[in-house]
C-alpha cells in the first residue's frame, strides 16, 4: 500500500519543479487522499488541488479509481485588492481494475495511459481544446 506523501512535478517550462503538498491521506475504502499546490494562489481557496478515492464496485469484482483535481485561475480586483477566482478547470479521470485481472496487466495498463497522459499530442489536444484530427 502506498504511502501518501508529497508529489513534485514539472511546471509547464519543463524545468521548474512543483510539489504539491500532501494535505490529508485516505482512512480507507471512498474517502479521498488530498494534495494541494501550494506555490500558486494567495488562499487556500485560491489553490489547486487533486484528490484520489478507490473503492469496490457494486459487485465487489473490480476497484474503482477516481481521480479529481482543480486548478483555478485568479485575479486581484484593482477597485478593492481583493483576490477573486475567474474560472476553474476541473479535472476527472476514472479507472477501473478488475480483480481478476493479472498484476502485470495492470501494471502495463496503469503505465501506459499516464505515459499516454503525458504525452506531446494528448498534452496540445488538451491545451487546444481540440482532439487530434
Amino acid at each position: 500500500m502506498p504511502n501518501m506523501a508529497d508529489i513534485t512535478v514539472k511546471k509547464y517550462d519543463g524545468s521548474t519543479d512543483i510539489t504539491w503538498t500532501a494535505q490529508t491521506p485516505s482512512s480507507g475504502d471512498k474517502t479521498a487522499a488530498v494534495w494541494r499546490s501550494n506555490s500558486v494562489g494567495s488562499a487556500v481557496a485560491f489553490r489547486p488541488w487533486l484528490s484520489m478515492a478507490v473503492q469496490s464496485n457494486q459487485a465487489g469484482t473490480a476497484r474503482r479509481i477516481s481521480i479529481k483535481g482543480s486548478y483555478p485561475q485568479t485575479y486581484t480586483n484593482s477597485t478593492t485588492s481583493l483576490d477573486s477566482v475567474a474560472n476553474t478547470i476541473p479535472f476527472d479521470l476514472s479507472m477501473t481494475l478488475p480483480n481478476a485481472t493479472p498484476a502485470s496487466y495492470i501494471d502495463e495498463a496503469v503505465a501506459q495511459f499516464a505515459n499516454l497522459l503525458k504525452s506531446t499530442l494528448i498534452q496540445s489536444a488538451m491545451t487546444a481544446g481540440i482532439a487530434p484530427t
